[in-house]
């Protein structure tokens, strides 16, 4: 299984979370990568590149997105359905991102920050309950770095859940 990484706006693909995330899923024997999408501040067209990339994975994936990278993986999986997506403090319901609604994705886990200003815990509260999925709303703010080892435990269970189960 691969796992595919998407930071955020400020974010770099070897930036602090993508770090230790990756870390954890190699560990578990998955193969990952990390799209560089620092040289563009469009969000969809920041989709367009990862949906490229999908086109030509014949494995199953997990898409991992953190603030804008959780926009991104979560519209990418609208054309190229993931075994799973792992959303930190996602950029959903976003004034200016072209789409306003998402897909009804199976297998998606939310963690969030109580204390994010950039994006408001209600955005993925509104998300998590209209397709039911896991919400971890969590000590933090947007970046989550005070919380970086609880959300590394939540993705490993999260990862370990994805390989065990069938679809």
């Amino acid at each position: 299984m691969k796992v595919y990484f998407a930071h955020g706006l400020g974010g770099k693909p070897e930036g602090d979370k993508i770090k230790r995330l990756s870390a954890v899923a190699e560990e578990q024997g998955c193969r990952y990568t990390s799209i560089d999408y620092t040289d563009t501040a469009d969000a969809d067209l920041r989709v367009e590149r990862l949906v490229k990339e999908l086109a030509h994975e014949k494995d199953e994936f997990i898409l991992v997105g953190s603030s804008m990278g959780g926009y991104v993986s979560l519209v990418a999986a609208e054309q190229f359905p993931a075994k799973g997506i792992f959303l930190m403090a996602p950029a959903l319901f976003m004034p200016g991102y072209q789409k306003q609604t998402y897909a009804n994705n199976a297998n998606v886990e939310i963690v969030h920050g109580w204390s994010d200003k950039t994006i408001p815990p209600e955005h993925s509260i509104r998300y998590a309950q209209s397709i039911r999925c896991p919400l971890h709303i969590i000590p933090g703010d947007h970046r989550l770095s005070s919380s970086i080892d609880v959300i590394e435990k939540l993705f490993l269970q999260f990862l370990l859940s994805q390989r065990h189960s069938k679809a």
